[in-house]
């Protein structure tokens, strides 16, 4: 049976979601567990995002395989008893064959925090402390000139395809938490943390929004490829559809599902 979840995890002691030889994993992690209790048969769990060393998550969405006799509750059950306390599951529920949530996502959303305020050791486990006073006003208007569709160079690691659609960016203050929600259809290695990086140069006045924009119609690597702090990431939420076939970009037959 296929089923997929929601995987909410604290990301500051894993080496990123994706499995790598000697490192410990989130998908790793996730696969140990499942294999507990599929006598010790090891299967993929596939997820929506790959993210990197330090980012979070309460909204990865993942798909797996079970062959076991666990209705979808008890599994839920079942796989939280044996995952370290630094990665929860939940929402565990049939999906189709062939559901892949890579392929499924119709957007990703992430947010990046900020505290700007007193050192605060709780606080700035998952997010980043900012002593400088940042004009949030400033970095949200020059945050609109990274919303549509570019070719996203100067602010991604390199690949073959790297035009990508940015559906929204919003910065808002809340007291002294400053958060950053980036919403697209995919991005590149690194984008958001690079894209958080111009915007707090922005807020710190070292840079305004016309050096924003033409940095991006530049294409080479933005403030030297400088990219935020890791800690201050979190794959907020991914939306899906019904897709038919795995291993390709397909449309969705069906309503979005937040998961």
């Amino acid at each position: 049976m296929r089923y997929r979840a929601r995987v909410e995890y604290d990301g500051t002691d894993f080496a990123g979601y994706q499995l790598q030889p000697g490192a410990r994993t989130v998908q790793g992690a996730l696969e140990a567990a499942l294999a507990t209790l599929s006598g010790g048969v090891r299967q993929p769990v596939d997820g929506a995002g790959r993210t990197d060393a330090g980012v979070h998550a309460t909204g990865q969405v993942i798909a797996f395989s079970y062959a076991g006799r666990l209705a979808a509750a008890e599994l839920t059950e079942a796989l939280n008893g044996l995952l370290p306390p630094d990665v929860a599951i939940r929402g565990v529920r049939r999906a189709a064959q062939g559901f892949h949530p890579r392929y499924a996502a119709r957007y990703r959303e992430y947010r990046y925090t900020v505290w700007n305020g007193p050192r605060s050791p709780l606080r700035e486990r998952t997010a980043l402390r900012v002593r400088t006073n940042l004009d949030v006003d400033a970095m949200a208007r020059a945050a609109t000139a990274f919303e549509g569709r570019h070719d996203f160079s100067a602010f991604g690691g390199a690949d073959p395809q790297p035009v990508r659609n940015v559906h929204r960016v919003r910065v808002r203050r809340e007291g002294k938490l400053i958060t950053i929600d980036v919403r697209a259809d995919a991005f590149l290695r690194g984008m958001v943390r690079r894209i958080v990086a111009a915007l707090l140069a922005v807020g710190a006045g070292k840079m305004d929004d016309t050096t924003v924009i033409a940095a991006l119609a530049d294409g080479r690597p933005a403030l030297d490829g400088a990219a935020a702090p890791a800690k201050g990431l979190c794959l907020r939420r991914v939306v899906v559809g019904r897709p038919v076939v795995m291993g390709r970009r397909e449309r969705s037959n069906g309503e979005d599902e937040e998961r």
